[in-house]
């Protein structure tokens, strides 16, 4: 596990193993790389740790989101688990919105485990997960006020109080901005509260957390190239409608209790909830009724998550657990006439109305095995089953979801650390991918085929090593081959089935505390998506393919510098390349780019600090870009853009006490 910033984790003496005992390739962020960044959404403080691609659609409420491991972030395939303080956030589709629930100021850490080898999540869980832990426990009250360019003002503000073994932390945010485009207003607010009992002794923790969220948003739309080179913040007059209403819920239940001395059972029961009323148009094309859309999302999960660990003794530790999910969701989606500014007021048709359900049951067996000092061995499996139906709204007619049977997927993970400065490892495991959505032909609807499970094969060979006694590096060899992969968008009712696919990178990083007051850390990410086998496109074999929308290199770069007791100065770059937009890879590479941001932070007394930021610091001109080929003659298909922030600066005003 590689550590970027200080963690503290309070999980007293209960719990279940900790994730380093996975043994993959595991990072974790601390507090400290992120209660002081100025973000719009959260997502975007993912984007500072190793081999991270963001999507960055920033279209109102639906706005982008992390993905690595060759896994983009476009929806079609969601291959990234997302867990808020261990509990599940994905959405039916696999998208991360529940993401936006958490603000920098509430976030303890954000663990990142890549690979097919973690036996703990099922659903989603293709190339690995993202946990985010928010603050629990503590003495105190923190607040931080922003300001900044785009008329940005936020207001954030946390509290903790613990005494006699009962925490409760509080948090309330409120967002308002402008936006960096025409028509790209955004309010949004999030209140969160934490109940935790813990007993004396340490062996029960029990508690409940609670979050609403709230974000009404305009979207300012995608643009074509002449439409960018003529004005890159404009929002063209057909978006003048184009808004997005969400409202968010999440309430969890969490209890860890010691059994005995080497018993211990962990419990999460929980209740995810959104409501998402959009209306998008997507094309300048004139022709068709298709691209302006309502889409109304609502969707409600109920889930209850058990583990149970045996800590035999120093040389073995054995876990199980399972977990059950219940989602009852409903989509409607209504098709509007063209008009410029879009008028929603009248649809011209109706494309879904649909409730549909899906039912998940999964289980795991890992043991943790210490046959010698330097070696470690950890096999796992894993089995999940779906159940489920969909209703099409219009006629009452139900159908039922594919008997998927018992998806079975075994790991096996191996470590060997000679001494403590030098290890290597190796894992190889499998995960799946089940198709969703309302009307997905994954819903046995009137002449639709059974579509197995697509199942992946990871492996990873990989060393980690200290240089000296404040410098770690980490490098990794990883592949991962699919079969049956689908390229899903449930928005759309768009399904295509991609045959084979083979992902393959490598991994490099390294983190260097060049003196007490500086710190350095590098990373980079080569990855390749490409398609081995069974699709066509046109009539054109895809074999030899890459996977659109798929950089093939990720960078990191950063440095903190205290540089005297009071103040503090920090660097961060990012850049991507280039990536092909359609399947055919005939339409060119879009979307790299190469960007700074960095901060100063002063502390005026022990609990009073400012801090000023600038983001995209030089300015530099980039976008997020998509193939524009849907519904329409092939003669309308065009790149469509959405440009990324210019410079812009942010001034803030912490309160620690």
């Amino acid at each position: 596990m590689v550590v970027l910033g200080e963690v503290t984790v309070n999980s007293g003496n209960t719990g279940s193993l900790p994730t380093r005992s996975i043994l993959t390739s595991v990072d974790v962020m601390g507090a400290e790389r992120v209660q002081d960044k100025n973000v719009i959404n959260s997502w975007e403080l993912i984007g500072q740790m190793p081999g991270i691609q963001l999507t960055e659609f920033r279209l109102g409420a639906e706005s982008g989101k992390p993905s690595f491991r060759a896994f983009n972030g476009e929806g079609y395939i969601n291959g990234i688990k997302l867990l808020i303080d261990g509990v599940p956030g994905n959405i039916n589709s696999g998208n991360m919105r529940h993401l936006d629930m958490i603000f920098p100021l509430d976030i303890e850490y954000i663990e990142v485990v890549r690979g097919t080898n973690d036996p703990r999540y099922g659903l989603h869980n293709i190339g690995g997960n993202i946990n985010v832990a928010t603050r629990q426990g503590g003495n105190y009250i923190n607040a931080r006020l922003s300001v900044g360019s785009f008329n940005t003002q936020e207001v954030q503000a946390a509290l903790g109080h613990e005494s006699g073994g009962f925490a409760q932390n509080y948090f309330v945010a409120k967002q308002d901005s402008d936006g960096y485009r025409d028509h790209s207003r955004s309010k949004k607010y999030g209140v969160g509260g934490k109940w935790f009992y813990t007993s004396d002794a340490g062996g029960l923790k029990a508690g409940l957390i609670a979050r609403i969220y709230s974000h009404e948003a305009k979207s300012p739309g995608y643009m074509t190239a002449s439409e960018l080179a003529a004005d890159r913040w404009q929002s063209a007059p057909r978006n003048a409608n184009d808004h997005d209403s969400r409202d968010m819920q999440q309430l969890s239940g969490h209890l860890d209790y010691q059994l005995s001395q080497n018993l211990a059972y962990g419990s999460k029961l929980y209740y995810n909830s959104i409501d998402d009323d959009r209306h998008v148009t997507y094309s300048s094309y004139s022709g068709s009724t298709l691209p302006r859309q309502r889409r109304l999302w609502n969707e409600k999960h109920l889930g209850w998550i058990n583990t149970l660990t045996w800590q035999a003794n120093e040389q073995i530790a054995i876990e199980g657990g399972f977990n059950y999910e219940h989602q009852n969701n409903r989509y409607r989606r209504y098709r509007y006439a063209y008009a410029e500014p879009t008028n929603f007021s009248t649809p011209a048709s109706t494309a879904n109305d649909d409730s549909y359900t899906l039912d998940n049951f999964g289980a795991y067996v890992q043991a943790v095995i210490k046959p010698g000092r330097s070696w470690k061995i950890v096999p796992a499996i894993r089995t999940d089953t779906f159940k489920g139906h969909t209703t099409l709204n219009a006629t009452g007619q139900t159908y039922p979801l594919q008997d998927y049977d018992w998806i079975n997927q075994p790991k096996l993970s191996i470590v060997y650390s000679p001494s403590a400065a030098f290890s290597v490892y190796g894992n190889w495991g499998r995960t799946f991918q089940i198709v969703t959505g309302s009307r997905s032909p994954a819903y046995l609807t009137t002449g639709t085929a059974e579509i197995k499970p697509s199942i992946n094969t990871g492996i990873e060979l990989g060393t980690k090593f200290r240089l000296t006694e404040r410098t770690e590096a980490r490098i990794a060899l990883w592949q991962q081959d699919a079969t049956a992969e689908v390229a899903n968008l449930p928005s759309a009712n768009a399904t295509q089935n991609l045959g084979e696919t083979r992902r393959k990178g490598v991994d490099f990083q390294i983190n260097a505390h060049i003196t007490d007051k500086i710190k350095l850390w590098f990373s980079h990410a080569y990855q390749e998506a490409k398609i081995v086998g069974g699709y066509t496109s046109g009539g054109i074999s895809l074999v030899g393919k890459e996977v659109f929308s798929t950089p093939r290199h990720i960078t990191n770069v950063g440095m903190d510098y205290q540089i005297t007791e009071s103040l503090r100065f920090d660097l961060q770059g990012r850049a991507q390349s280039s990536y092909y937009i359609d399947d055919q890879n005939s339409k060119g590479k879009y979307g790299g780019y190469i960007l700074f941001n960095g901060g100063v932070h002063y502390a005026l007394t022990k609990n009073l600090e400012i801090d000023l930021q600038i983001k995209n610091m030089f300015n530099r001109k980039y976008e997020y870009v998509w193939y524009d080929n849907f519904f329409y003659p092939a003669s309308s298909y065009q790149p469509m853009f959405s440009p990324g922030a210019g410079c812009s600066f942010y001034a803030s005003l912490n309160v620690k006490i």
